[in-house]
């Protein structure tokens, strides 16, 4: 079931964003976004997102970032055909930080690998595999 666009299908976009909670931006006016995979849950990337970007998201149905780098907004797959099909977004209990589920039928990573957490740690020199330090 398709539950972000069931829940708003009968909602214009202004209306849908007027009815959301007060998001966390950081100092930046920029908020974390964790990108999975809608149906196996295999985390896939994260990115970055101010208020347009969350507008274009859910005004397309495909993610759309703010790239810190490049001071510009991108739309995953403009370039590489990859396009990442919005299923739900979802904002966690602190609401500093979105879940996005997408459908992503390509490679999300721009190295080409299906997601951006490839690099277990520990397998780098000088990274260090260990949690809990710090």
């Amino acid at each position: 079931m398709d539950k972000y666009k069931d829940k708003y299908k009968d909602k214009d976009k202004e209306t849908q964003m007027q009815t959301e909670p007060d998001f966390k931006f950081d100092d930046q006016g920029l908020i974390p976004a964790i990108i999975q995979q809608y149906d196996t849950k295999e985390v896939l990337m994260l990115a970055w997102m101010d208020a347009e970007a969350i507008r274009r998201t859910r005004q397309s149905d495909t993610t759309w970032f703010w790239s810190r780098s490049r001071q510009e907004y991108w739309n995953k797959g403009a370039t590489s055909g990859n396009f990442q099909q919005v299923k739900s977004l979802s904002i966690d209990c602190d609401r500093d930080c979105l879940l996005v589920e997408v459908d992503s039928p390509g490679p999300a990573c721009h190295t080409g690998n299906r997601s951006c957490f490839y690099t277990p740690l520990g397998t780098d020199p000088g990274a260090s595999s260990e949690v809990g330090n710090g």
